[in-house]
This record gives structure tokens, C-alpha cells and sequence, in this order.
């Protein structure tokens, strides 16, 4: 019933922020979390459609940053709009650099995109890029285009503009965010027994327990973490919707997660004072 981490054509998901709570609706979700990567474009749509079809809207985003030069993504649930939005802006203007770049590689290489439109709040992704490769005609998937020239080392491949994870961290703390690091199996910097203790130090507050790619093991090593650092426990499918042949690699709802999860986090984001709208005398559906 509960969903805490998912993505829209805002980043690099297939749905539009209504299409994706509608679904949401239809899969049973009672509360959804909107984490595209480095945008909050998507919130007044998904809220709207939200109020709509009985599903509370959690505020939220999936902020890029790095940590020992590889990709480390952090959640934050119920940030303060007035005080986030402008510092994404230059997140945002990194990633159309980055798209920039990549596209040049290719081009270079002998097989040139269309940059996807710029259109106010878009976090241009790899996929754009695939989808791009895809439509030229250059590959014959998705997939394909990761393979053969978008994958970490690629011909085409262009790392994230360096921001460290510990700085990312402060700047989500100090919009009144909750921070969660997301899917810390499919980190590849370091073992996260290791790299949690710099985390935890930096302000990180939860570990997304629950995710797609955990195997049973892992979920059992991240709950004793969790018991031991303190830490809260989130999860979610890590939703992007269906690729171009309508097929989904992971489902809405498909973990199960029961709501008493979302009472810790907005528990935790009033004390953090949370400077958000949505926590005003919000309760949870039931």
C-alpha cells in the first residue's frame, strides 16, 4: 500500500505524474512518493491528480551526488519547496551539460541525436539519450543503446558533475528533508558497512531497506543496520513505467510495504522541521 520511491517524464520514467498516480491508484498504492532525480516539477500534477483518485502525495526527490567517484543516489522525502527549488536548478543545468556532452560522443562516433525537449523542470537521463538513439535509428532498443555506447565506460558514457554525496546529504538537511540512501546494494563505491558511517555522520537519517534488487540477505543486513545506527527504514519498487514494448521491470506496489513505514518518516521529518506544506495536520490513509 505503500510506494516511496518512483519516477516521471519529469526524470527518466515513461508516465507523466498523473498517468503514474493513476496506476498507482489501480495497483492499490495509498501513498506514493515522488522521487525524480533532481527535479520537483512533477509535485503539483501528481498532487492534483492524487487528491483526485483518493492517493497521498508524498513530496520528494532522488538527489545524484557521488561518493569514492561512483554514483550514490539520496532520497529526500518532505523537503521545503522554497528552499530546494533553486539549488536543483544548477543539479538540473549539469545534467543538460552532461547531455550535451554525451550527445557530442555520439555524434563524434557517427551517430547523432536530437537532445529531448527543454522544457521547464526536465532532468534530462541516460534513457533520454537511449530513447534519442533509438529514435534515429540507430539501435534497436533501449537496451541496445546502453550496451553498445551508454553504459558507466562506454564510448559515449560522461560522469555526473561531481557533487559528493555528504554534500547532498547537508543540502536536503537543510531544506527540512528526511534523507534516505537509496538501493545501497547497487552501490559499486565500496561495501555499505563500510561507506554508512561517513553517511551517518554526513546527517543521513534512513536506508531504503526495500527495494527490487535487494535479495532477502541483503534486506536482513540493512534492517540490523538500521536497528543499529538508528536509522529509519524505507522502500520502494523504484518505479520508471513501462519501456517502448509496454513492458514493466519492476510493478507498483509489488513489495507490499505497509504504511506504519511513512509514520516514522513523518515523524522524523517534524522534527527535522520540515518547512513543507504537507505535513500540516496530514494523516495517514488508511
Amino acid at each position: 500500500m505503500l510506494e516511496l520511491h518512483c519516477h516521471t517524464t519529469y526524470s527518466d520514467g515513461t508516465l507523466t505524474p498523473e498517468q503514474l498516480v493513476q496506476r498507482a491508484a489501480q495497483a492499490g498504492v495509498r501513498a506514493l512518493a515522488l522521487t525524480d532525480h533532481d527535479t520537483l516539477a512533477g509535485w503539483a500534477e501528481a498532487e492534483q491528480a492524487g487528491q483526485a483518485c483518493g492517493v497521498e502525495i508524498i513530496p520528494g526527490v532522488e538527489l545524484s551526488t557521488a561518493h569514492n567517484d561512483r554514483s550514490l543516489h539520496i532520497l529526500g522525502f518532505y523537503p521545503a519547496r522554497d528552499r530546494l527549488e533553486s539549488p536543483l536548478q544548477e543539479r538540473v543545468a549539469g545534467r543538460w551539460r552532461r547531455a550535451q556532452a554525451i550527445a557530442d560522443k555520439l555524434a563524434a562516433l557517427g551517430y547523432p541525436i536530437e537532445l529531448p525537449e527543454c522544457r521547464p523542470g526536465l532532468a534530462p537521463a541516460r534513457p533520454h539519450l537511449a530513447r534519442a538513439l533509438v529514435e534515429a535509428g540507430h539501435a534497436n532498443s533501449t537496451r541496445q543503446a546502453f550496451d553498445r555506447w551508454l553504459h558507466d565506460g562506454g564510448p559515449a558514457f560522461v560522469a555526473y558533475e561531481k557533487f559528493s554525496a555528504t554534500a547532498g546529504i547537508a543540502l536536503l538537511r537543510a531544506c527540512g528533508a528526511v534523507t534516505v540512501w537509496a538501493h545501497p546494494y547497487l552501490f559499486r563505491g565500496g561495501a555499505v558497512e563500510v561507506v554508512l558511517p561517513a553517511l551517518v555522520a554526513a546527517g543521513l537519517q534512513g536506508l531504503e531497506v526495500y527495494h527490487p534488487s535487494h535479495k532477502p540477505a541483503e534486506i536482513a543486513h540493512l534492517e540490523d543496520l538500521s536497528q543499529q545506527y538508528g536509522l529509519l527504514r524505507t522502500g520502494g519498487s523504484d518505479y520508471h513505467g513501462p519501456n517502448a514494448k509496454g513492458v514493466e521491470e519492476t510493478h507498483l506496489n509489488q513489495l507490499q510495504l505497509p504504511l506504519s513505514l511513512l509514520t516514522a518518516v513523518q515523524a522524523r521529518a517534524k522534527m527535522s522541521g520540515a518547512g513543507d506544506r504537507h505535513l500540516d495536520g496530514q494523516t495517514i490513509p488508511t
